[in-house]
């Protein structure tokens, strides 16, 4: 059966960036944490990761193209 959840250091390596970043993500509403009821662990469904993911990958491409057009 597929993983349907990610901690956050498992997002915070497929997007290459630090779990604090991510952290900072939630609270600023660009990444959606559920909590385990249990330890009450952030967790984040793998489908809003994707999402997030094509985002970052589509903002580093513009990057590229905006320092190539500029030199």
């Amino acid at each position: 059966m597929p993983k349907k959840f990610l901690t956050v250091r498992e997002v915070a390596r497929l997007l290459g960036v630090t779990p604090l970043t991510i952290r900072n993500w939630d609270a600023r509403g660009r990444l959606i944490a559920y909590r385990n009821p249990i330890n009450n662990y952030r967790l984040y469904k793998v489908e809003d990761v994707e999402v997030l993911l094509r985002q970052v990958e589509q903002s580093k491409q513009s990057t590229r193209k905006l320092k190539i057009d500029m030199y």
